[in-house]
């Protein structure tokens, strides 16, 4: 089959981007369509394949690109397809999914979140904008969601990588959608564990407003326990700026680096309600158990067994304040040791990138099927 591959952008390589990877490996032929493409960011994990950008892929609004959010429907009407598929495949948590389809050609899209501005997170981005720019940015806001809307009968069968994300798109879209979880690497899985020598928490990914790293940082202010927060974002400046010296930001580096803070880690902490949530598994992969906010995909991914701590990957916390993720990292200092490395990694492996390779094709198979007799 000749396919396309709709991603709305690659400029840093987050949980997004690897699904994409890993539905080039079932596809390795297909040609690429994004809003933006910055290989020197990105690297060369896609330079075998075609790739079509939009009219706005220039370095200066790359560097902008998730504060141009109203001119993302001018993108995507500027990206033409150059080939007649047999079928489209969007990555979607932005505006991939309203690519213009011509010749009726099946179009599924594999959906990370409705998107966040438009629909769930709205204000929570708004909130920590200036005050007298929230009108205008709420216009704008609700002006995507008016065009996001438009674009929903676009796509023939949804696929979620979540319960969560399901739920989400049968209340904002009204349609159902299949699910298929997000692929964990396989090279997590091949070397020994090593013990971690238990020496700081840790919080890593993307510093953007509901991801509610500022959470953490006004906790371990209170506490004054060590903190590693790895990542880049809207929001570093302004929260390395609260912090005080138990805190520790590091800028994103590369996956050996990644791997040895990992290794020194008492637990990994996630206090935003996320879509699904790959990091906490990819660290479960070390044997290192996680702390989350008790919502969203984190309620997939976590598993949490009081009664038997040895068959737990982590505990919750049930309110995003300080006491409650105080209360809960003190309880976690109590039982640490109960929890085991080898279940951990096992628990992460239901997630592994073969069971998601396998799953994708099936659904797309079993959708297909009809047009392939």
């Amino acid at each position: 089959m000749k396919v396309a591959i709709i991603h709305y952008w690659f400029i840093t390589r987050r949980g997004g981007e690897k699904v994409v990877e890993s539905i080039l490996k079932l596809y390795p032929n297909a040609d690429i369509y994004t809003l933006f493409y910055d290989e020197n960011k990105y690297g060369d994990s896609l330079k075998n394949h075609k790739i079509y950008t939009s009219i706005l892929n220039t370095p200066f609004l790359r560097k902008y690109y998730q504060k141009i959010f109203p001119l993302y429907p001018i993108g995507v009407r500027s990206l033409k397809l150059k080939d007649n598929y047999d079928l489209i495949i969007s990555s979607e948590s932005g505006p991939a999914k309203g690519i213009f389809i011509k010749n009726k050609t099946p179009h599924i899209c594999y959906i990370h979140s409705p998107m966040r501005y438009a629909w769930s997170h709205g204000e929570i981005y708004i909130k920590t904008t200036n005050y007298f720019l929230r009108p205008i940015i709420r216009f704008f806001f609700n002006r995507l969601r008016l065009w996001d809307k438009s674009t929903i009968d676009n796509v023939d069968l949804y696929i979620a990588n979540s319960v969560n994300v399901a739920k989400r798109v049968e209340k904002y879209y009204n349609r159902n959608s299949e699910i298929v979880y997000p692929p964990i690497a396989e090279f997590l899985f091949n070397n020994y564990l090593k013990e971690s020598t238990k020496e700081y928490y840790l919080s890593f990914g993307a510093l953007t407003p509901y991801k509610k790293i500022d959470l953490l940082v006004n906790s371990f202010n209170a506490s004054g326990k060590r903190l590693i927060i790895i990542g880049e974002g809207s929001e570093k400046e302004k929260l390395a700026q609260v912090a005080n010296n138990n805190i520790q930001f590091i800028s994103c580096p590369n996956w050996v680096d990644v791997e040895a803070i990992i290794l020194k880690s008492k637990a990994l902490l996630f206090p935003g309600e996320e879509d699904f949530g790959m990091i906490p598994l990819e660290v479960m992969t070390y044997g290192i158990p996680v702390i989350a906010f008790s919502k969203g995909g984190a309620l997939e991914t976590v598993k949490e067994n009081k009664e038997n701590i040895e068959k737990s990957s982590g505990l919750f916390f049930h309110k995003q304040t300080v006491n409650a993720l105080n209360e809960v990292i003190n309880y976690f200092e109590i039982i640490e040791n109960k929890f085991d490395p080898y279940w951990i990694r096992n628990y992460a492996k239901n997630f592994r990138e073969t069971n998601f390779i396998e799953n994708f094709k099936e659904k797309v198979a079993t959708y297909l099927k009809p047009d392939l007799n």
